[in-house]
């Protein structure tokens, strides 16, 4: 057996990686993410995995999927209204366990408490955990409080941003990823982040010219914010481009649980997983 088949995921690192591989730039039909999906969970990595996620749209078809007596955990992208998410999630067959629901609840520009409230409500009646994607614009820090709040009450509740996209706007710069994630810090309030993150180390997209954020950046970020890092210095970190730095932020750290980022969704989990063996932080 290799070094990496036998080697356990470190604490830091346990499901850091929801499988997105239905959802762009991955594409992946139900059938393939199923196939996909299992592999995962009997593969050395598996701890590094959580669950699988389907839109609202796919969850009652993809119950075809599953072989007799199978149960797989799944999360639920809400692309539909959230009256409409209500009465699908009241439909998925139960050997789908939803262990979460994320649903975005503005536009950008919007003001993001309506739909912010109105899902509060519908996670309240479902009895589910939720994420609320918030955009990074106005009404952000309010909007934080709100979840915030809704959190110290005991509902199981935390936030949500995008971190890339088709646009060169999604792409938060690292000054305003630091800022959101010490706001995060300040309320004690996991977060989870989507879109852009496909290596470890922050790189230029060759095709697109769009920089794209680093998952290990990120992580060394809310590393530094959990351990009281000001913004400024948590953007330092969150912009780098230098390996090593995040190696050793990384390694010091390992055997801890990992604060605030709760993880994110990725279309491809041998991207990540492939950047970590590479760097030495799995296999080890």
């Amino acid at each position: 057996m290799s070094t990496a088949a036998s080697a356990p995921i470190p604490p830091l690192l346990q499901r850091l990686l929801d499988d997105a591989a239905v959802f762009p730039p991955g594409n992946a039909t139900l059938s393939q993410a199923f196939t996909g999906h299992r592999e995962h969970r009997s593969a050395w990595y598996s701890d590094l995995v959580g669950v699988l996620l389907l839109p609202a749209s796919a969850a009652k078809e993809a119950a075809a999927q599953l072989r007799p007596d199978e149960r797989i955990e799944i999360g639920v992208i809400g692309d539909q209204p959230l009256a409409q998410l209500s009465t699908t999630l009241s439909g998925i067959d139960p050997r789908l366990p939803v262990q979460q629901v994320e649903a975005a609840v503005a536009k950008r520009g919007e003001d993001p408490q309506p739909g912010l409230r109105a899902l509060l409500s519908m996670l309240a009646e479902h009895g589910l955990m939720g994420y609320a994607e918030i955009p990074l614009t106005w009404g952000l820090l309010e909007a934080l409080d709100t979840v915030a709040e809704a959190r110290a009450a005991g509902q199981p509740v935390a936030a949500k941003f995008r971190t890339g996209g088709l646009a060169a706007e999604l792409f938060p710069t690292p000054m305003e990823l630091a800022a959101v994630i010490c706001a995060c810090r300040d309320r004690q309030l996991p977060f989870k982040l989507t879109a852009g993150l496909h290596h470890a180390v922050r790189h230029t997209d060759p095709e697109t010219g769009f920089v794209h954020h680093g998952f290990l950046n990120v992580l060394a970020g809310a590393c530094a914010a959990a351990e009281g890092a000001e913004v400024a210095d948590v953007a330092a970190v969150i912009g780098t481009t230098q390996p090593l730095t995040l190696m050793e932020a990384a390694r010091t750290r390992r055997q801890a649980d990992r604060p605030l980022w709760v993880g994110y969704g990725t279309c491809s989990i041998a991207e990540p997983l492939e950047d970590l063996v590479q760097l030495g932080l799995l296999g080890l």
